[in-house]
């Protein structure tokens, strides 16, 4: 159950599981609540009241802009299914994963929930890179210092991988790569060492690298095209 209703678009597994222990699914005329329910093509899956149906899968990659947030609604902000046209916000797109309103750069929307699982979960060791320009030069011993980890929460988040990147001004540019995301972590990290983020650009999600989409554009692509290149590397 909780795999067909990813497949209507209406969230990740992990995301409708919730919307099936809240009793607002029925199979057949009753309520169900046990995610791993089986459903057959001939099932009547309702949600709310209303029956449900798998969509057309969609697949986009957007260069997210600051000021804009990641989520399907807001009340006080844009967010990014505000940049798409019309026929592809009924599609029940959302975005993959977490960029925080003032970060910006790569960031995937889709309707498939096993996808957006596949992509985001920590399991399944799709990284993802940043880079990260700060407020003052980083040290040499605060660079180590984060290579081993910062401790959030209780969690010693360890990146991994932290370099300088050779630019102007010098020593405020890194590159940090993530294997798990948290919420806001980057930022979090940098001001335990006392540093404060003044811009952070997603480039890469797995090998697939930001290079050519504008701000608050974006690109559609096939499901074997998007995992392709986030597995085996591509520009777009």
């Amino acid at each position: 159950l909780n795999r067909f209703l990813a497949m209507c678009g209406l969230g990740s597994r992990r995301n409708v599981e919730d919307i099936i222990r809240d009793g607002r699914v029925s199979v057949d005329g009753p309520k169900v609540e046990n995610p791993a329910f089986q459903v057959s093509e001939k099932s009547i899956v309702c949600v709310d009241g209303k029956r449900v149906f798998p969509l057309k899968k969609v697949y986009l990659v957007m260069n997210k802009p600051e000021g804009v947030v990641c989520a399907v609604s807001d009340k006080y902000y844009r967010t990014v299914l505000d940049l798409l046209p019309g026929s592809m916000k009924d599609m029940g797109v959302f975005p993959v994963g977490r960029l925080d309103r003032m970060s910006r750069g790569l960031l995937i929307l889709t309707n498939d929930g096993e996808l957006a699982q596949q992509v985001s979960h920590p399991s399944n060791n799709v990284s993802k890179s940043y880079e990260v320009f700060l407020d003052r030069a980083i040290s040499v011993i605060d660079i180590q210092k984060w290579k081993k980890g910062v401790s959030i929460e209780g969690r010693n988040l360890v990146p991994l991988s932290l370099e300088v990147i050779p630019r102007e001004p010098s020593g405020r540019w890194i590159s940090i790569t993530l294997g798990e995301g948290m919420k806001r972590e980057i930022r979090i990290m940098a001001r335990e060492l006392g540093y404060a983020v003044k811009m952070l650009t997603r480039k890469r999600i797995g090998k697939m690298e930001l290079i050519f989409i504008p701000p608050g554009k974006f690109l559609a692509l096939g499901r074997e095209e998007l995992m392709d290149m986030i597995r085996n590397g591509g520009s777009l």
